[in-house]
């Protein structure tokens, strides 16, 4: 895999982060399935919270998909706990502590002072296929990302 920036139609940049419930994931051990990395902004923020109860909310259409979805922000690991366990998010959220891997993707901050709200979708083959950013507009990451699986599952034999 690719060190970054994460660009449409080259390899994903490897990562390992730390997850909610403390274990690691890496993401090229998730090679074989469709998988959707968010990041976001802040954990409890309003914009976060719509963006993430939107994954939440069509996260069966995900899973229907054989896609897996990752929300990373640069919270800690206990705020990812408690923000899931308060909006019932049934996906892994993971700390990018210092925001290291945000930089290696190429996720730039929003006016020069948020940090960047951008979801890529990657095929199994660990290649990413779409980038969608959008800092406003919360709630249409996740409808880019199901479109994006919709067409690139079309396309393919399998």
């Amino acid at each position: 895999m690719s060190a970054g920036p994460a660009t449409e139609g080259s390899p994903a940049p490897d990562f390992t982060l730390t997850s909610g419930d403390g274990s690691d994931v890496t993401l090229s051990q998730l090679r074989g399935q469709w998988v959707v990395v968010y990041f976001y902004p802040k954990d409890d923020t309003p914009g976060c919270t719509a963006e993430s109860c939107a994954f939440r909310d069509s996260h069966q259409d995900f899973t229907d998909a054989g896609a897996v979805v990752i929300g990373i922000s640069s919270d800690s690991v206990d705020s990812h706990k408690a923000f899931a366990a308060k909006h019932n998010l049934p996906f892994t959220l993971l700390s990018d502590a210092g925001g290291k891997v945000r930089k290696q993707w190429g996720v730039a901050r929003t006016m020069g002072i948020l940090p960047g709200r951008v979801t890529f979708v990657i095929d199994p083959d660990g290649v990413v296929r779409k980038v969608f950013s959008s800092q406003f507009k919360a709630t249409a990451h996740q409808a880019e990302a199901l479109a994006a699986i919709a067409a690139g599952t079309a396309g393919s034999s399998s």
